[in-house]
């Protein structure tokens, strides 16, 4: 092999790597949690991560750590691609099944709680890195009992909330609904799956009609009432935060339709755990083209997704060009025998 030959071929190989790690390194994209009633990461997130208030959020920062209540938008699936049920275990609901959120997870009558009554009720679910998707909403079963972990049986069947594309306000998603009737405390269960790819994102929220008959695990603490965190939390909390807050575009108030940004401001993220369960492989659809809305690609988990990505096409690109130089010299050389 000549030298003008082994110089081509080593670049060729050295590139891509660099270009896939380089890819790899981007941070994951952060897109929301349910503010309305309050999620369980919201309320720990709210109080503190380093130095949580009540006795529900200590102990689930205890077993997670701070960051993941940091990440508290965050708690996904990156290829649910609609079959929750079938990939998140009874026992994790609350985390998605993801070990980074697995505080969440734990079975108590104290987690910090949303008073609601029966009847219509307005939801709002914050929405960082918004895109076009739909909303379910579950509500336990009467005799539900927070002190054991949440199972799918422990939800009713049907989602009492059903909602495509809802509207944004100040940030948040806001839908109507109708509330079930209940009886003390009890858990509403929250899916968002996304229309523009197979991720969703989990949420839990502890809510009480009437007398929290459940009470608190220590009776002189008793269960606090939740709280959002407001947009001055999340915006000083967003420096240590793993995740990528704005890498999705400004969103139309009225439409909920992110507005197209420029090439290559998506991009790519799984935003999961690597305990996380996967389907299809992990992979994430590429960013959108120039001009592209992303939040109106349409796509589904039937479609191929391509996981080398830019940055390895940049180092097939460049191996092309190292081969054209090579065939040119050679061509070159021949030409001047």
């Amino acid at each position: 092999m000549t030298a003008r030959r082994k110089a081509a071929s080593i670049a060729a190989i050295g590139i891509a790597p660099l270009a896939l790690t380089a890819l790899a390194a981007s941070p994951a994209a952060a897109h929301g949690s349910m503010t309305d009633p309050v999620s369980r990461v919201s309320a720990c997130f709210q109080e503190g991560p380093e130095s949580p208030k009540s006795a529900a959020c200590k102990a689930a920062v205890q077993a997670s750590g701070a960051q993941a209540f940091y990440d508290w938008n965050g708690v996904n699936i990156a290829n649910a691609a609609g079959k929750h049920k079938e990939i998140i275990p009874d026992g994790k609901l609350c985390s998605a099944g993801n070990d980074k959120y697995k505080g969440l997870d734990l079975p108590r009558a104290d987690w910090p709680s949303t008073k609601l009554s029966a009847g219509n009720h307005t939801f709002r679910y914050a929405g960082t890195a918004p895109h076009k998707g739909s909303f379910q909403l579950y509500i336990t079963k009467e005799g539900y009992d927070p002190s054991k972990p949440l199972k799918w049986s422990d939800l009713e069947e049907k989602p009492f909330v059903d909602v495509k594309d809802p509207k944004m306000e100040g940030g948040d998603y806001v839908f109507e609904g109708k509330i079930p009737a209940r009886e003390g405390r009890h858990l509403i269960y929250s899916t968002w799956q996304r229309s523009d790819s197979p991720e969703a994102f989990y949420t839990c929220s502890d809510v009480v009609f009437g007398k929290d008959n459940a009470g608190s695990s220590d009776a002189a603490a008793p269960a606090p009432e939740a709280s959002a965190p407001s947009q001055e939390q999340i915006d000083s909390g967003a420096d240590k935060s793993t995740l990528e807050h704005h890498g999705h575009g400004d969103q139309d108030a009225k439409t909920g339709a992110e507005s197209a940004a420029p090439a290559g401001e998506h991009g790519d993220h799984t935003g999961t755990d690597a305990n996380a369960p996967e389907v299809n492989g992990g992979a994430e659809k590429p960013a959108a083209a120039a001009g592209e809305n992303l939040a109106e690609t349409g796509g589904d988990s039937t479609t191929p997704y391509i996981a080398i990505g830019g940055a390895a096409a940049l180092a097939i690109g460049a191996a092309a060009l190292f081969g054209s130089v090579r065939r040119r010299a050679v061509t070159g050389g021949r030409h001047g025998r």
